[in-house]
């Protein structure tokens, strides 16, 4: 059978996708393949490489290089959280361990063959999301594997039951379920974006939209339901809204990805001195990102630009959609427990 690892990558961007590869760090001890299949190599070329470490560090980075070279086999799936946008891809490993001293940074590196890009993390349940939060940098998904290998398969965002609990090393296992800053934040605007979701109705979310909008400064207005030629909020800076730029929002209470097809709706009712707003809990095709590229009056929301904005605005939000999403400001631990 087959291993589904998540792995986490803050350093590198696109260039992930794009040129379809999975990285890692710790570039100072060099190609693995020269210690050999030995953990206890491994573990050895860190602590001389990084006499610094914190206590507790060296097993647990020992344990995530090894898995890459020398656990990790091609056929395995891959679920890798992308951070700038709040989404997730999927893909397959395509190939063997390689070290790439020519690169300036994660020069540990394997060849993957993505299969979905860009997935909106509220396509998936919140324990799935908490899972592959983990702290670690490689770890391998357990609890709700079945979940992504479904909509690996079909693009379903139908959930099932989670298989049972993998057991890992004690140290391992702590690293990755304790707390820290990184987590706590992506739980939270999880748990945004899953309850704008689940818990408004399609109306409530234009409503929720312009009050959003009035948060930000501007004027809004709430479109009658029926015979609104698409338009599900006008909002402007004048209070009689009469002087541009007037802008016209467009609210898709939905998690799924929308297409260039979608926003050219948007685009078919705007006058010449007019702005477009797409507004969507999900996210957008690279088609639909282009032509917002080519439209100056043109701007789409994700969700991930939703729930960034209702965190941000959230004190000046109304009573009633801060009982829907109870949140309360914290002082956390900013420290990564994994040691790195």
């Amino acid at each position: 059978m087959t291993t589904m690892w998540g792995i986490h990558n803050d350093a590198l961007g696109h260039e992930l996708v794009d040129q379809g590869f999975i990285s890692v760090g710790w570039d100072e001890i060099g190609d693995l393949r020269q210690l050999g299949d030995d953990r206890e190599r491994v573990k050895a070329a860190l602590a001389a490489a990084y006499p610094e470490a914190k206590p507790g560090a060296i097993p647990v980075w020992g344990g995530i290089l090894f898995r890459f070279a020398f656990e990790m086999a091609e056929g395995d799936t891959v679920v890798a959280p992308y951070k700038p946008d709040s989404t997730i891809n999927l893909g397959i490993v395509a190939g063997p361990y390689e070290y790439h001293p020519e690169v300036e940074q994660h020069r540990h590196r394997r060849r993957v063959t993505w299969r979905k890009t860009g997935i909106p993390r509220a396509q998936f349940s919140q324990p799935a999301l908490y899972e592959i939060g983990s702290a670690l940098t490689l770890f391998k998904v357990a609890q709700h594997r079945d979940e992504f290998e479904r909509y690996l398969a079909s693009g379903s965002s139908e959930r099932v039951s989670p298989s049972p609990t993998v057991p890992d090393e004690a140290l391992v296992q702590g690293a990755t379920e304790a707390p820290n800053a990184d987590r706590i934040e992506q739980h939270t605007r999880d748990f945004v974006t899953q309850t704008l979701f689940a818990d408004l109705s399609h109306r409530e979310f234009e409503e929720f939209t312009a009050d959003l909008l009035k948060a930000l400064g501007y004027q809004t207005r709430v479109t009658p339901y029926s015979n609104d030629g698409g338009i599900d909020v006008i909002a402007h800076r004048d209070p009689l809204g009469l002087e541009p730029p007037i802008i016209k929002v467009q609210c898709k209470h939905t998690t799924r990805s929308h297409g260039r097809p979608d926003v050219q709706q948007l685009i078919g009712t705007l006058a010449s001195n007019e702005f477009g707003l797409f507004v969507t809990l999900g996210g957008y095709s690279k088609e639909a990102r282009d032509l917002e590229r080519e439209r100056q009056n043109l701007r789409l929301f994700d969700g991930s630009d939703v729930t960034r904005l209702t965190l941000e605005h959230y004190g000046e939000l109304p009573a009633r959609w801060r009982k829907v999403l109870p949140l309360r400001s914290v002082l956390v631990v900013d420290q990564d427990p994994a040691g790195g």
